[in-house]
């Protein structure tokens, strides 16, 4: 099997770190450009050097002439610099794995269109056992659909920009859908001063935001004289490269179509 060949955005970061270290560990993968924003400090250096495995790219801003080279884009940047990247994977046909969380509607709606012409995964938590997670959480809604209250707490480091987070939202529409409801009319952001009696049909967010917190997310169905809680915490980056280079193996070969990580990991 030829290698997929990857490109990373943000490649200075946290994530992007650890998604070019996870990429030269890998034997079927091979690392062929990293991005930064111009003026970064870190354009001209090793993409590898920053996570202690040097590999000879460099990182740069120039985007198009980097996924003219690359089979997949995998993204975990900022909504506005992820729908630039989008168009420029667009133009080169490369393929793209969308980890960045926080789209407008428009957003989302970018995405899919640019699906019609390549290949997208976009998922808003990457991670294998957190997609494992969405498929015990539509179990359990469909279970526990009477009698239940339903909160859903996420914490993550003090650097987190979007709230609550995209997995958050992801978990609400799950149990959103498998109890029959529509999310947009039934969530609950924030509840402050005399809110009066919870309304059953509601389904409430807490958002946590401190430290170097990866990302914790639990599920709570509070009924009468029992309380069920799913709950799964990160302690690193790694399920989230992981799962992103999963998914950028999944789309390998493939023209167009926007795919999440339930398709990648077989869970439809």
């Amino acid at each position: 099997m030829n290698q997929v060949r990857i490109a990373i955005a943000g490649a200075s970061g946290r994530m992007g770190r650890m998604l070019v270290e996870t990429t030269l560990k890998s034997s079927d993968l091979v690392l062929v450009a990293a991005f930064e924003h111009p003026g970064s400090p870190f354009i001209g250096k090793d993409a590898g050097e920053l996570a202690g495995l040097p590999c000879g790219v460099a990182i740069t801003s120039d985007v198009a002439a980097g996924l003219a080279k690359a089979d997949c884009l995998i993204d975990f940047t900022r909504p506005e610099a992820t729908l630039r990247h989008l168009e420029l994977a667009r133009a080169a046909c490369c393929g793209m794995v969308i980890g960045t969380t926080g789209f407008s509607a428009e957003g989302k709606a970018a995405i899919a269109s640019a699906a019609e012409h390549i290949p997208v995964v976009f998922a808003p938590n990457m991670a294998v056992g957190m997609n494992a997670v969405f498929k015990l959480l539509d179990m359990a809604a469909r279970i526990l659909n009477e009698g239940y209250d339903v909160e859903i707490i996420e914490a993550h480091h003090r650097l987190k920009v979007d709230a609550p987070s995209g997995t958050a939202l992801r978990m609400g529409e799950v149990v959103a859908g498998a109890l029959g409801r529509d999310l947009e009319s039934c969530a609950i952001y924030g509840r402050e001063g005399v809110t009066g009696e919870r309304d059953g049909q509601t389904i409430g967010f807490a958002t946590v935001r401190g430290g170097d917190i990866v990302g914790d997310h639990t599920v709570l169905f509070a009924g009468i004289g029992e309380r069920i809680e799913i709950t799964h915490k990160s302690g690193s980056r790694m399920p989230y490269a992981s799962g992103s280079l999963r998914a950028a193996r999944f789309i390998a070969g493939r023209k167009a179509g926007l795919f999440d990580m339930q398709d990648v990991l077989g869970l439809r």
